[in-house]
């Protein structure tokens, strides 16, 4: 028996816990630590994570964040580092099904 070498990400993304939570990615998880500062700040009521979304043909779309401000308006939000076309198609699907923008950070 050996130690394993850590699993990469293709993509680079270094996972993450803060709080108890796994983040796949460190610019997920400091979003995350973002929004806790605005919920105490009382910009944001209080927030959601890993939201799915479900589309035509048993498809899923997974946003990171949904956010219930106190102005009254709520954001959905994926952190990306990487855009891929199966993330745009998506993205493109949602917003032409639902009266909302998934908004990237």
């Amino acid at each position: 028996m050996g130690i394993k070498p850590p699993i990469r990400h293709k993509y680079k993304a270094r996972p993450t816990e803060i709080d108890g939570w796994f983040f796949p990615s460190q610019k997920e998880g400091r979003y995350y630590q973002e929004l806790k500062l605005k919920v105490k700040a009382g910009y944001v009521l209080f927030f959601l994570c890993q939201v799915p979304i479900r589309l035509l043909g048993n498809v899923k779309m997974v946003v990171d964040f949904l956010e219930f401000h106190t102005d009254g308006t709520v954001h959905f939000v994926d952190t990306k580092g990487k855009r891929l076309r199966s993330y745009i198609d998506k993205k493109k699907m949602v917003e032409s099904i639902y009266p909302f923008d998934i908004e990237e950070k």
